[in-house]
């Protein structure tokens, strides 16, 4: 077998500071903003000519975070519960032989910025479920006509996730978040967003359990907890 070396063309900043509380899909969450900024050779503004033409992208990118901790051929996918294994070309798990992921994103709009003096080519996107900083090898234009399959099947993620969590915030809560609107001005519909996917282990799912759990979105810290099974209450939110 023939290596390949693949070089980045640029990162995503993201609100997602770590991998707890992503979506475990693009798509998910569309209020979760994001800027692709190019890098060295490709920071051109030659390579997105005509780019605006497609409404939503294909982003390829390096799994990051977890490509040190090497592959595993059987994987708990969480829509199987977390707690059966099954082949990990069979997934979408991040413990690939090539630490290798693929999301669409909506195009919002292109800048041509100047940053510290230089140019600066920023792709504004929506949708995405990366880290803040993912390695961005390839971008790709998404095709209707062939990239959406109707007729395929899809076995045991067939359909979207059925979010029936109701997200509710404490009067502190309320107040912080206000505060933090200026600043991001669409953090409220995040927050539920996120929270709506329920970011816990696959295995809690559907059942109540009385631990606070903390989450970043931006620099901010975001505490919640389940007060029943089908409710949430953020309680308190401060910058990290």
């Amino acid at each position: 077998m023939h290596s390949v070396q693949v070089n980045a063309i640029g990162f995503i900043e993201s609100p997602y500071q770590e991998k707890f509380a992503i979506p475990r899909q693009p798509g998910l969450v569309s209020a979760a903003y994001g800027k692709i900024f190019l890098t060295n050779e490709h920071n051109h503004q030659e390579l997105v000519k005509d780019i605006e033409q497609f409404s939503h992208l294909w982003l390829v990118f390096i799994f990051h975070e977890t490509q040190n901790q090497g592959w595993k051929p059987l994987v708990r996918p969480p829509r199987l519960g977390g707690n059966v294994k099954t082949g990990v070309l069979a997934t979408r798990s991040t413990f690939r032989p090539n630490p290798i992921g693929m999301s669409v994103v909506k195009l919002e709009h292109v800048e041509f910025a100047k940053i510290a003096g230089k140019s600066q080519v920023i792709l504004h996107v929506s949708g995405a479920d990366l880290v803040n900083n993912t390695p961005i090898i390839d971008i790709k234009p998404y095709l209707p006509y062939s990239d959406a399959i109707t007729e395929a099947s899809a076995g045991f993620a067939q359909t979207e996730p059925a979010n029936t969590l109701k997200i509710l915030f404490s009067k502190q809560a309320s107040t912080q978040v206000g505060h933090y609107s200026a600043q991001y001005p669409n953090i409220t519909q995040l927050i539920e967003q996120v929270l709506a996917q329920d970011p816990r282990p696959a295995y809690k799912h559907g059942k109540l359990d009385t631990k606070d759990y903390g989450m970043s979105l931006y620099d901010l810290n975001i505490q919640w907890k389940m007060i029943d099974l089908s409710t949430i209450e953020v309680f308190n939110i401060t910058k990290s």
